[in-house]
């Protein structure tokens, strides 16, 4: 065996335990970009409840909380994991205490900006860039802000916040719907693919300008697993794999994934002082489609709760919460089922906070992180790790 074999042996045993010989990390606050996966209120803030209709939010927060699930989404597990309060959209400003992050995700958000408006296609005017351009302006403008004392200096994180906090990144399963949207034959989508992962990169780099020293990032999701997907693009028998997922529209999402964990590969060697995780999130919401039975989620993990009609309990023309006029009476048409807890798939694109809470637990330990620190110990930059067993 060659001794570069015997030293990767023997790093990948020793690296849990030398991992949990670490301080965990003090994080004050987080900031997080992304989409509709963990915006939790900018698009409700700029459209109103018709953004995330009842029955969103009933089984958590009993009433629509600007998520589009039944309750908590993915960051707001990650923040109860740090200890944190839930994460207020940036766009709210409602009453809102920023003092523990920010979020600047918004649902329909992509990475690259789309020509098209939001009422054309759904996309978001709120791309990545757009989101690092709210953060600058939000670190500036809340030291100003906390000058004034009183109230505003408990309602803003201090600087020192900027630099210690967690930065998660949960984006780029829009910039692939987007293409197909637009008739893209799938080898078209992987060809701009490059060009979106370097508008990505740019913006890590700008947020590491900023003061920005610890990144969570991550992966897309398998978009072929997706009821949306499953029923409303052309797909045929042989393109099923064996869990019933669109083989071809997942090959995209994993040709996605390599670009990005090589683009992350070279932040790496830019950036010094950085402290990068990338999260295989592909691989756990994978998992979980392949295991719904045994994990108590049913027979058909593709079945949607919140929705109307169709193979799926999915129709993109009547999606969750969406009302009819019946002999005169305004009624909710697509309802939620009887017991989101029991389905993966809230609406036919989001999951339930019941799988929401399966993927965390999975990712939180650093089971599926590149490297496998867990989400506490992500301040730990990669080649301070390498010191504990080289």
């Amino acid at each position: 065996m060659k001794p570069t074999t015997m030293l990767l042996i023997y790093v990948t045993l020793l690296l849990p335990v030398s991992i949990l010989s670490l301080p965990e990390c003090d994080f004050p606050a987080i900031f997080n970009f992304g989409d509709s996966n963990s915006d939790t209120g900018a698009l409700t803030s700029m459209f109103g409840e018709p953004a995330t209709p009842p029955p969103n939010g009933e089984t958590f927060f009993h009433s629509p909380a600007g998520r589009v699930c039944d309750g908590r989404i993915l960051i707001d597990f990650i923040a109860e994991g740090l200890g944190l309060p839930y994460l207020s959209a940036h766009l709210d400003s409602m009453g809102t205490n920023f003092s523990h992050g920010a979020n600047f995700a918004t649902i329909g958000s992509t990475i690259r900006r789309q020509n098209t408006t939001i009422f054309q296609s759904g996309y978001s005017p709120i791309s990545l860039d757009i989101q690092y351009a709210q953060l600058s302006n939000f670190l500036k403008r809340s030291q100003i802000i906390r000058q004034k004392g009183d109230v505003y200096k408990n309602m803003f994180p201090e600087k020192y916040k900027f630099a210690s906090a967690l930065y998660t990144f949960d984006i780029g399963q829009n910039d692939l719907t987007a293409g197909y949207q637009l008739n893209m034959s799938t080898e078209q989508v992987k060809a701009y693919i490059p060009d979106v992962i370097a508008e990505f990169t740019t913006t890590i780099k700008n947020v590491y300008a900023l003061g920005g020293r610890s990144f969570w990032i991550h992966n897309t999701g398998p978009v072929g697993c997706l009821p949306y997907i499953l029923d409303t693009l052309v797909i045929t028998a042989a393109q099923l794999d064996q869990y019933g997922c669109a083989a071809p529209f997942n090959d995209v999402s994993q040709y996605f994934n390599q670009k990005l964990k090589e683009a992350i590969t070279q932040l790496r060697k830019d950036l010094h002082l950085a402290a990068i995780t990338y999260v295989d999130i592909y691989s756990v919401k994978y998992s979980l489609i392949a295991q719904s039975k045994n994990l108590g989620f049913g027979d058909d993990p593709f079945l949607v709760c919140c929705g109307h009609g169709g193979r799926y309990n999915f129709n993109n023309a009547m999606r969750c919460g969406q009302k009819k006029m019946v002999n005169g009476t305004e009624i909710v048409i697509a309802k939620s089922c009887e017991d989101p807890s029991s389905r993966i798939m809230w609406d036919g694109l989001h999951f339930t906070e019941a799988a929401n809470r399966w993927v965390y637990n999975q990712i939180a330990d650093g089971t599926y992180s590149d490297p496998p620190v867990p989400l506490k110990m992500a301040c730990h930059r990669n080649h301070d790790l390498r010191r504990l067993y080289l």
